[in-house]
């Protein structure tokens, strides 16, 4: 199978081509803030990509402090170093996040088990909302200052709510220091490694996110084994301590090879820059998209412990699924980001959101024995995992990139809302349903199916209906 690629200009009046003034008259928000209006052709001779922050209708000169994403290197030792300091950072941050299973389960039937389930619920929502939310702000700060001092005081206050977490008796404490602290510390730390990487990479950018992404991956099979073996052997306590040492260590690593090419640019505050991107349609399909996708994709990484051993899965093989899902989550994060580059990343984020939302639906709702609940978690790992790994690249792929921070920061503060209340509905129609776990399975295939649909229609309106163009 080939993809064909179409000229951005033509997706404009009917796909007849359209010229750069055109575009600059009908003052077209998405063409007008991308990195291919901001910034410089390299050389008019060659063929325009399909990409929009590629497209045509550049300024023959570049403007003040302009930066040419074209010029990346897409390797070398500082680019693969930055990669390896990313993935050493999503291990400690999503890694960490994606093991919210195993806290759930765990509260449940001991520190919390007076608590519902949507109560001790809202624990892992705060963790998703706060790293998820402080986008908009931590992304001005790394566009402002770059990502050596958010890395560093990110670094503190992740261990430093880990290691309180582990002397928590009470709710208020856990919500306190797992929910509250150690996310703010996460968020701090995943935004650069997310930001940096775009300014080393850009044909083979989708690649490498999917390369960085993968360390959430990771992060996701080792801790919640370690931390379910440690609690056995050393107590709930020193489990979380030897938890934080092992991201004290990663980031370490991290604080020495993460850096930016392009140096920090000072600007004012102004709200207006964290609302302008959601003036663009294609941005705004791509929020609303992912928004609704969240909504449903948390929930089997959150629940699906507990609904095996509903279901009369023996809790020493249950334990083993939040693992399993993250093992195959791994793979789900860098392939689907190496075919991106090659037949488009928001074709493959359409089939992998697609592929997700069908598997929730045509799978999870009625799997009951082991062997089917062991391959949906399995099968779920890969296809959400594109997702975590895709996203990025779609927003890198619509701005300019000496905004980079604050758009992707946007969007993950939409995201974050979603985050915030979505485990606490499942929770909620857990109980609403009598313990059965059918209502919150139903709704999460539903979300993430509605969520699909946005991210197909953000396609639509950049590249049209023609299904074999590479966009």
């Amino acid at each position: 199978m080939s993809f064909q690629t179409t000229p951005a200009s033509s997706m404009v009046d009917n796909e007849k081509p359209v010229s750069p003034t055109s575009i600059s008259k009908n003052n077209d928000p998405v063409h007008n803030t991308t990195e291919a209006a901001a910034l410089p052709v390299v050389d008019d001779h060659q063929p325009q990509p399909a990409d929009i922050e590629k497209g045509p209708g550049a300024p023959s000169g570049p403007p003040p402090g302009a930066f040419n994403p074209r010029d990346n290197p897409d390797g070398g030792r500082e680019a693969w170093l930055c990669a390896l300091g990313g993935f050493c950072i999503l291990f400690c941050s999503f890694g960490w996040i994606n093991a919210v299973g195993v806290f759930q389960a765990y509260y449940q039937t001991h520190q919390l088990s007076s608590y519902a389930p949507s109560t001790v619920s809202w624990i892992s929502s705060l963790e998703l909302f706060f790293m998820f939310g402080g986008g908009p702000i931590i992304g001005k700060l790394y566009d402002n200052y770059g990502p050596r001092w958010l890395l560093i005081v990110g670094t503190f206050m992740h261990v430093f709510g880990i290691m309180m977490t582990s002397l928590c008796t009470e709710y208020y404490q856990f919500i306190l220091a797992q929910g509250i602290c150690s996310p703010i510390g996460a968020s701090m730390i995943f935004y650069p490694a997310m930001s940096t990487i775009t300014t080393w990479f850009f044909q083979k950018r989708a690649f490498a996110f999917g390369i960085i992404a993968s360390g959430s991956s990771l992060g996701g099979v080792i801790f919640p084994i370690m931390i379910q073996r440690l609690i056995v052997e050393v107590g709930f306590g020193w489990a979380l301590r030897v938890a934080g040492f092992l991201i004290l260590f990663m980031m370490i690593i991290a604080n020495l090879t993460v850096k930016s090419r392009v140096p920090p640019f000072k600007k004012p505050w102004n709200v207006m820059e964290f609302i302008r991107p959601l003036q663009e349609v294609p941005f705004d399909l791509v929020s609303i998209g992912s928004f609704l996708f969240f909504m449903g994709m948390f929930l089997p990484i959150t629940f699906i412990i507990l609904e095996a051993e509903h279901f009369g899965m023996a809790p020493s093989l249950a334990q083993y699924l939040v693992a399993v899902l993250n093992a195959a989550s791994l793979f789900g994060r860098t392939i689907p980001g190496y075919v991106a580059d090659k037949i488009g990343r928001f074709n493959m984020m359409v089939i992998m959101c697609f592929f997700t939302a069908i598997l929730i639906l045509a799978m999870w709702v009625p799997s009951t024995g082991n062997a089917p609940i062991i391959v949906f978690a399995a099968l779920f790992g890969f296809g959400s995992g594109a997702f975590v790994s895709l996203a990025p690249s779609l927003i890198a792929q619509i701005s300019d990139v000496r905004q980079i921070g604050v758009r992707t920061g946007t969007l993950f503060a939409v995201i974050s809302v979603a985050a915030l209340i979505s485990n606490p509905i499942g929770g909620a129609l857990i109980t609403r349903w009598h313990g059965s776990y059918t209502g919150l399975q139903i709704y999460g295939g539903v979300m993430t199916l509605a969520g699909s649909v946005f991210i197909l229609a953000a396609r639509v309106k950049l590249a049209g209906w023609k299904v074999m163009t590479k966009y």
